[in-house]
């Protein structure tokens, strides 16, 4: 692939980037706990400057689809779809999970375990696990921290833990096995997301990626009116 632009607002940061000639052209990322909204196309734009391209050259726009806050999966999203449209491009989906795996150091991976924990908000995680071979031993899921431990084999050899929630999932899981933090920032990094999708196979201008949900969208029944 020749170039694409990756956007992610899935989670607690904001960020976008260029790839062009083989290599991350330009990325920007912001740690925001909001504001996505006002955010995202200004870091579009600025990549886009810093990267010395016009959107009429993108071969295509990547997003990731979450796990994450629900506006700001339907941000990105939206944003995706929207300049697809404008310029007649498809569409590469990741979830927040594999560009958070994708920075972590292949060296410091070998031989390991690795869980990804995302924010979650409500003293809950996001979190997904797999073994040294790339099997998932735990399918996506919500969950308190404090259950992880009698989900996994902990016990089982060497673990490492990424993703932005690893702080607030340590308590409950220090001691239970050989676990380590791997040595990244824990954000779904867009110039992460546009290294993996560039590997990617371009799929149908037709075909728009679904967002991944783990969390039902907080609704209100409206309220009855009373007669009279």
């Amino acid at each position: 692939m020749q170039a694409l632009l990756a956007i992610d607002a899935a989670g607690q940061a904001c960020s976008a980037a260029v790839w062009a000639g083989g290599q991350v052209r330009a990325s920007r990322l912001e740690r925001l706990g909001r504001g996505q909204s006002e955010r995202l196309l200004p870091l579009v734009q600025a990549v886009m400057e810093q990267g010395g391209l016009d959107f009429a050259q993108l071969d295509a726009i990547a997003v990731t689809l979450g796990p994450g806050g629900f506006t700001g999966v339907r941000i990105g999203l939206a944003a995706a779809e929207g300049l697809a449209l404008a310029w007649d491009l498809p569409i590469l989906g990741l979830s927040s999970f594999a560009v958070v795996a994708g920075a972590v150091d292949p060296a410091e991976r070998q031989g390991t375990h690795l869980l990804l924990l995302l924010d979650a908000k409500r003293a809950e995680v996001y979190a997904q696990a797999e073994d040294s071979a790339g099997r998932l031993l735990l399918e996506p899921c919500l969950i308190a921290p404090d259950r992880l431990a009698e989900r996994l084999p902990l016990e089982h050899g060497r673990w490492l833990l990424a993703g932005d929630a690893v702080d607030q999932a340590w308590p409950a899981l220090a001691g239970h096995g050989a676990l380590a933090r791997a040595g990244t920032p824990g954000y779904a990094d867009a110039a992460v997301l546009a290294r993996l999708a560039a590997a990617l196979p371009l799929p149908d201008r037709r075909q728009r990626p679904q967002p991944i949900y783990l969390r039902e969208p907080d609704t209100t029944a409206p309220r009855r009116r009373e007669p009279g």
